[in-house]
C-alpha cells in the first residue's frame, strides 16, 4: 500500500521514503515454501484412500494456517509499514487494517541512536531509536542503509535548528547554513564552502 502524498503539508518534501529492509521477508518467505512443501510431500507419500484423504486434509489446513500466520501477514505488515523523512518531521506508520501513524518533528528530536547486529552489519540495515522531546522514543526497525539515513537525520535535524534556532544569542551578522542539498538515496549532502 503506498504512502499517502495528503499526510504533507504544502510546503513539506519527502527527502527519503523506506520500509523495513528486505531481510524481513526472509523468514515469512522461507514459512510459505515450508508449508508448500510439508503440503506436496503429504499429498505423495499418504495412501489414496479415506483415511489418506482425510490425514491430508488435515495437514493441508494446518499447514494454510502457518503459511498465512507466520508467512502472508508478516509479508503484508512488512510491505505496509513506512519510515518516511520530510524536511519537517519523521512519520512512522503501519497496520493493515487498522493503522497507526506517528509523527516527530524535527525541531522535537533531541536523540537518534543505532544498533546492528551481526546480521543487520552483513545486510547494511540497523534499528534506529529516534527520542524526542517530551515524548516516547520510536523505533525504526530494520532500516535498510542505516548508516546513511541516521547521518541524513542529523543533518536535517541541524538544519532544521539553524532555521529555527531556540538560542536568542545568535548574532544577525551569522552568515545562514544553506540547505542541504539531495543526492544519493534522497540523501542530504552538505555543500562544500569555497575559500
Amino acid at each position: 500500500m503506498p504512502f499517502p502524498d495528503d499526510v504533507l503539508t504544502d510546503e513539506e518534501e519527502v527527502v527519503l521514503h523506506l520500509h523495513p529492509h528486505w531481510k524481513a521477508a526472509i523468514r515469512p518467505v522461507l514459512m510459505l515454501a515450508i508449508a508448500l512443501g510439508v503440503t506436496i510431500v503429504a499429498w505423495v507419500m499418504l495412501p489414496m484412500n479415506r483415511g489418506g484423504h482425510l490425514a491430508f486434509a488435515v495437514v493441508a489446513v494446518i499447514m494454510l494456517y502457518q503459511a498465512v500466520r507466520y508467512g502472508v501477514r508478516p509479508l503484508v505488515i512488512w510491505r505496509c509499514t513506512h519510515y518516511v523523512v520530510t524536511d519537517e518531521r519523521i512519520l512512522l506508520q503501519d497496520g493493515v487494517i487498522a493503522r497507526e501513524r506517528r509523527d516527530l518533528p524535527l525541531n522535537r528530536v533531541n536523540d537518534h541512536a543505532m544498533t546492528q547486529s551481526l546480521v543487520d552489519r552483513l545486510f547494511g540495515s540497523g534499528t534506529l531509536t529516534v527520542d524526542s522531546i517530551g515524548d516516547r522514543a520510536a523505533v525504526l526497525a530494520a532500516v535498510p542503509h542505516a548508516h546513511e539515513v541516521q547521518t541524513l537525520l542529523y543533518e536535517l535535524i541541524e538544519h532544521e535548528r539553524l532555521r529555527h534556532p531556540d538560542d536568542e544569542d545568535l548574532e544577525d551578522d551569522e552568515p545562514e547554513t544553506p540547505a542541504p542539498r539531495r543526492g544519493l538515496f534522497g540523501r542530504a549532502a552538505r555543500r562544500s564552502e569555497a575559500g
